[in-house]
């Protein structure tokens, strides 16, 4: 009787043991995907901010008149072409 006894003490404490376990799994999961989200939010802000960066690197390169009007000209037709292209692929 007492092995039962000691048996069943020792299993109420792995239940414990798992329960306790299972609910630990359950808060570093959670956390895990908070990392997670914080981790893809920064990196879409790091990928605008080298964005804003390239943007800001053209705008100190282009600096005479003529250097700026004929790069709007060749990006009005690179515009141009894709819209072309963009026509012919709904077609």
């Amino acid at each position: 009787m007492e092995a039962l006894d000691l048996l069943n003490t020792k299993l109420n404490m792995l239940l414990k043991k798992y329960a306790a376990l299972e609910a630990e799994n359950k808060r570093l999961k959670a956390t895990v995907a908070g990392h997670e989200k914080n981790v893809d939010a920064l990196s879409k802000k790091l990928a605008s901010l080298e964005q804003g960066m390239v943007s800001v690197h053209l705008g100190k390169a282009v600096v005479d008149e003529d250097e700026k009007e004929n790069m709007r000209l060749q990006l009005d037709n690179v515009i141009a072409e894709i819209d072309k292209i963009l026509n012919t692929l709904n077609d």
